[in-house]
């Protein structure tokens, strides 16, 4: 009895009992009275802590000036508390009690105990059946630290500074900490905060259950190197008739986007092998999303695929949406052999976003910190990935455009899809052919960017000959240098072939689900 109350104590939130776990139906775990009241105080007490703990500059301040920081003011402070933390303390043995008194949540722990110490894989499997606190699931898969970690793109590519420029520059060092630890970590990554994770917590249920009961999904804790917990969910397709399942998708969600609720839909309907993760701090993922995180969680959700999932690098295609492009180009620049890259409604580089949405006044400092703490330059990453590259724009996207009144002309996957062909095939991009393309790309319409093609006269056969040619005459390593001996035009139509090649548009917002029409493999040069 002892035993059991104290597992009841400190044992998991119990969410679900999935069907096949003591039924064929599925149902929500229902706490009794007791459990439901001790869980709400300890929620409110979580969510005061959170408050404090990023508001601390403000009440630090508000408490100096008032004369907290004396003796009789710390004894106070001290006081309450101790009270916050017997309160805390009794809310979660009461809590416990309320468990013990609840016949399914005692047989869920129970077997819980059991499946944990078990070295059967069969009854541990079995855990799947049952959604509970992720911090307490044991881990499937811890990241094989022997090799040197992931490459990132250069912090900052400012000239080293001196001893008495860094002291002039300390007090801006340090605004630029406190924002990134506070507002800035949430504006660029809302999806790692408490409050949205908890605002979002019964829709990622729901998405859980449809994955692991209609879908048969297979979730996982991976541990990255810097002990950051992965939480994953594994589709397998492989065997099933007229699908692509021996293709693994790698699914990279946005700044918002969890795997319950995210971009997996479109290869999923495509019926590929899916593996989809959540950003560090997102749903049951531990960690902030800084970009040294994310390299560290990409790195444990391939070696996850490969190792584990027993897929090739050649059969694994990475997918993106938004934010998840940084993620996505951090994997494909580091595992160039992976069979494609897609990235959907993403864009080059971070810093022209921030500044465009934020006040002019503020445009240095934001330029300061995120170059030093979240320097997200996507397309320097994409463009070390030699294999097939396909980019969805989204016409009417409104938030990474840099134009208070959205549209297509300042798009920043136009700047990607530029940056790419620059480095791609350097001889073709001048003074000449980019207008043309600026052009193209600002167009509104089907229709508008239809007639440039036509202007040019641009044929798909021509420009396909003329690449062929040059790969069969040297290679089709990038860059190809194609474009010395051309005469202007040419180096235009082949500009507008390769953008209509590389780029697909999609007339839609930000946030629409991308149809699985839309997901297709990249265009290659046969």
């Amino acid at each position: 009895m002892a035993s059991l109350i104290k597992q009841c104590i400190f044992g998991p939130k119990l969410y679900r009992i999935h069907a096949g776990a003591v039924s064929n139906q599925g149902y929500d775990y229902v706490p009794n009275f007791t459990e439901k009241q001790a869980n709400n105080i300890i929620t409110w007490m979580k969510v005061c802590w959170y408050v404090i703990k990023y508001t601390s500059p403000i009440s630090l301040t508000y408490m100096y000036r008032n004369g907290y920081f004396t003796v009789a003011g710390l004894i106070n402070i001290g006081h309450c508390t101790g009270i916050a933390m017997v309160i805390l303390m009794g809310s979660i043995i009461i809590r416990g009690l309320g468990r013990y008194l609840n016949p399914e949540y005692c047989d869920f722990i129970q077997f819980w105990q059991v499946a944990r110490n078990s070295n059967s894989y069969e009854i541990r499997h079995k855990l799947q059946y049952f959604d509970y606190e992720f911090s307490h699931w044991q881990e499937d898969f811890i990241a094989n630290t022997d090799k040197p970690p992931l490459k990132l793109s250069p912090i900052t590519t400012a000239k080293p500074r001196s001893l008495l420029s860094r002291i002039v520059g300390l007090p801006c060092d340090l605004l630029s900490y406190c924002l990134i630890q506070t507002v800035g970590r949430w504006l660029v990554y809302p999806g790692h905060t408490l409050l949205l994770n908890a605002a979002v917590a019964p829709s990622l249920l729901e998405g859980r259950r449809k994955l692991l009961e209609n879908k048969h999904g297979i979730r996982a804790k991976l541990i990255a190197r810097d002990g950051n917990e992965i939480d994953t969910m594994f589709i397998d397709a492989r065997g099933m008739a007229h699908s692509h399942g021996d293709k693994l998708v790698i699914c990279c969600e946005g700044n918002g986007g969890y795997y319950e609720a995210g971009c997996m839909s479109a290869p999923q309907e495509a019926k590929y092998s899916i593996l989809g993760w959540n950003h560090p701090g997102f749903g049951g993922s531990t960690g902030y999303p800084f970009p040294e995180n994310e390299a560290n969680a990409i790195e444990v959700v391939m070696q996850y695929a490969t190792t584990e999932l027993g897929f090739h690098l050649s059969d694994i295609i990475l997918y993106a949406w938004s934010i998840g492009g940084y993620s996505a180009s951090i994997a494909a620049m580091n595992y160039p052999r992976v069979h494609a890259l897609i990235l959907d409604a993403t864009f080059d580089d971070l810093v022209p976003l921030a500044t465009a949405k934020m006040p002019e006044i503020a445009e240095g400092i934001i330029v300061r910190t995120l170059r030093k703490y979240m320097n997200l330059q996507v397309a320097d990453n994409v463009c070390r990935y030699p294999g097939p590259i396909r980019l969805i724009r989204r016409t009417h996207d409104e938030v990474i455009t840099t134009s208070l009144v959205p549209n297509v002309k300042s798009n920043r996957g136009n700047n990607l899809l530029i940056a790419l062909l620059k480095y791609r095939y350097p001889n073709l991009l001048d003074e000449e052919s980019l207008p043309v393309l600026n052009r193209f790309l600002s167009a509104e319409s089907i229709v508008d960017r239809l007639n440039v093609f036509t202007e040019y006269e641009v044929e798909d056969s021509a420009c396909t000959r003329d690449l062929q040619r040059y790969a069969v005459e040297h290679s089709t390593m990038y860059p190809m240098m194609i474009g010395e001996d051309l005469r202007e035009v040419t180096k235009i139509q082949l500009t507008l072939f390769l953008a209509g090649k590389y780029l697909v548009d999609y007339e839609a917002m930000h946030c629409k689900d991308l149809p699985s029409s839309y997901f297709e493999m990249p265009w290659q040069l046969e």
